[in-house]
């Protein structure tokens, strides 16, 4: 096999049937992305088997991360301005226009990742195989970024699946398996095992196997009536989890291909166009700084030279009880082995039944369910403790009983077993002052529903070890959670910040605005859900709890919170609140057309920003990004803005605030 290394990132060889294997391997990187200097590489081997042509090509990635993850977004934010942007997006359509010309059969070969710009480039091939792997992941997650795929993606896919079919790939940001995106049309071959990938792109090339086409019924998503039509019930759908001047790419994108759809070229012309315009807007550029965001969150849960041999592998939950149940059932539905304790059976087994269902929701297969079932077992003796990593108490809010809890759990655990209380409400240094080693002690804080909000707060008391808070961070991240460390103090970061905005909607009601109104200027400003219906979801009590703690001198707000609790009004849970409940929806009437609801959205959530800069203050968090990934991803704050802190910062909105 001849072979040809004079380029960083990619290398080219011949093999004996003259079949060409081009292998991306980016310098410096674990993960490939499409930089500048990968695809100006790849135009250069282009042109030189274009020369000397072969039999066929292969194209697959070195890293055991995958095929390619995408562009490089970093190079976006180096942009100057959208006709730049266009340059740089027409430079790949020529590129893989070139690809697509190419008068050999090409293949790409696929594993990992392959994601964005590298699901364009391997539609820019004759045909693909993938690996059959739970690590496999195909699609276009672009419209979290505020962007569509422009890479010539959005029209090739479009050819290959159909207008509806491509369309709704990527308005959802789904990324497939391999047999589901076989399924779709994405991918022509799915292969079990590894090596077998290159025996398929081989085969493929040796019999000339003709790709996937879009059926005769598909294609006529794309015609120019049935194109309105669809167009329509898309925008429609879209609106209803995104407004159009929060969030205008699905707009965009579903309007370009209204007029174009049927049209390959014009699609090209439009990518070009309108991707640029969105790459150079302020949602784009907050977006990908939510990613980048979430980047730095992953980071902090790298193993460093304490934890290096550390693995979280099975866990133990003390406390069956709504938080400790859901808790024990998602790390289960992980992939851990789950011991659950309580007092007795009949306190556990209602937690072994919502993890059922929640198994059977997220699991494909009665296999897998099964499976998922079989790792979480009932433990009222607690006989997992001795053999846990990761030991969680999830029990009532009582200091006398976690402190007798974690006295009795040090004496049993591993010496090198995390110990976690997942408490909202009593201080960590009162917790452990009863243990032999108080510095094993740290926060989970999980939110409700947990199979539902990405972040745990990774919480550090004063006597906690670095190395138990990395271990923390470790776990969550094996979980499939964000981690953020966070310093003990009442509410940590996430209900701190909320309770003076639920507080000041309550004092907005006292002011003669309906409960609607209040809502829906919550939602112009960007946040997934009033702060009315959030005060009903998380439960009256529950808030008249928090804030009690938070903020003891609002009491105008409080009393009339406590005055509905004691008339057993606690919000979703019963049935009533502020709004009546029916089939889990609270029953909302119109917001006020008389209000500003732009201005009302922006008095709401004043007293959350005022407070987000106390806890940047008191050093709750290290830093203003991780303030703003926190009180994203745990409290929904419009990511389009990108983070509280961010947000003042772009607007000057307060002046410094003094904790």
């Amino acid at each position: 096999m001849t072979e040809n290394t004079e380029f960083r990132h990619w290398q080219l060889k011949r093999d004996a049937e003259d079949i060409a294997w081009l292998v991306l391997d980016r310098e410096g990187e674990k993960v490939n992305s499409l930089s500048r200097e990968v695809l100006l590489e790849l135009d250069a081997i282009l042109a030189k088997l274009e020369e000397d042509l072969p039999r066929g090509l292969v194209i697959y990635s070195a890293k055991k991360s995958g095929f390619i993850a995408g562009a490089d977004i970093r190079e976006f934010d180096h942009q100057t301005d959208a006709t730049e942007a266009k340059a740089g997006i027409e430079m790949a359509h020529k590129l893989f226009d070139r690809l697509e010309a190419l008068p050999c059969y090409t293949v790409a070969s696929i594993h990992g990742f392959c994601l964005g710009g590298g699901l364009e480039l391997a539609l820019a091939c004759d045909y693909r195989v993938a690996l059959d792997s739970e690590s496999t992941r195909i699609g276009f997650p672009e419209i979290q970024l505020g962007i569509f795929p422009a890479f010539g993606g959005t029209a090739r896919s479009i050819r290959l699946l159909g207008g509806r079919k491509a369309l709704e790939l990527i308005l959802t940001a789904r990324s497939l398996r391999a047999r589901a995106a076989r399924g779709l049309g994405l991918v022509d071959k799915v292969v079990s095992e590894h090596g077998s990938l290159h025996w398929a792109a081989r085969k493929a090339i040796v019999k000339q196997r003709k790709g996937h086409r879009a059926s005769r019924l598909n294609r006529m998503s794309s015609s120019p009536g049935t194109r309105q039509i669809i167009a329509k019930a898309m925008e429609a759908q879209v609106s209803k989890r995104a407004r159009r001047d929060h969030y205008p790419a699905p707009y965009v994108l579903i309007d370009l291909w209204r007029k174009v759809g049927d049209d390959f070229n014009a699609m090209l012309k439009g990518e070009a166009e309108k991707a640029s315009e969105l790459l150079m807007g302020d949602v784009s550029r907050n977006l990908r700084r939510v990613f980048r965001l979430q980047e730095q969150l992953k980071e902090l849960a790298k193993p460093d030279d304490s934890t290096a041999n550390w693995q979280a592998r099975r866990v133990h939950v003390v406390g069956a009880g709504l938080m400790g149940g859901d808790i024990a059932a998602w790390c289960a539905l992980r992939g851990l082995e789950v011991t659950l304790q309580d007092r007795e059976m009949k306190y556990v087994a209602p937690a072994l039944k919502r993890a059922e269902a929640l198994f059977k929701k997220k699991l494909r297969s009665s296999a897998k369910v099964a499976a998922a079932k079989s790792r979480l077992m009932a433990d009222v003796a607690g006989d997992g403790i001795q053999r846990a990593d990761v030991i969680i108490e999830a029990i009532f809010e009582n200091l006398e009983a976690k402190q007798q809890l974690f006295t009795e759990l040090e004496q049993q655990a591993k010496p090198d077993a995390l110990l976690a209380s997942n408490t909202s409400a009593i201080p960590l240094e009162d917790i452990a002052a009863g243990l032999q080693q108080p510095q094993r002690l740290i926060g989970l804080h999980f939110f409700n529903p947990v199979a539902k909000m990405p972040l745990v707060e990774v919480v550090r008391g004063n006597q906690s070890d670095s190395s138990d808070i990395k271990k923390g961070c470790m776990f969550s991240q094996r979980i499939g959670k964000f981690p953020l460390p966070v310093k003990s103090a009442p509410g940590f970061l996430v209900n701190r910040v909320l309770a003076p905005y639920m507080l000041e909607a309550v004092n907005l009601l006292d002011e003669g605005h309906s409960m609607a109104t209040i809502d829906a200027a919550a939602e112009t400003f960007g946040m997934p859900m009033g702060p009315i219906e959030l005060v009903d979801t998380v439960g009256l009590d529950v808030a008249v709890s928090v804030s009690k703690k938070l903020a003891p001198d609002n009491i105008t707000a409080i009393e009339p919170l406590q005055a509905m609790v004691e008339a057993g009004k606690l919000g979703k849970k019963s049935g009533e609140g502020f709004y009546l409940w029916k089939k889990d929806r609270p029953e909302k009437g119109k917001p006020s057309d008389m209000v500003a609801l732009d201005i009302l959205g922006e008095r709401l959530i004043k007293p959350l920003l005022e407070e987000c800069r106390r806890c940047l203050a008191e050093d709750i968090v290290d830093s203003a990004d991780l303030l703003d990934a926190g009180v994203i991803f745990g409290t929904g704050f419009a990511p389009f803005r990108g983070g509280p802190m961010h947000y003042l910062e772009e607007s000057k909105l307060l002046p410094e605030v003094t904790p």
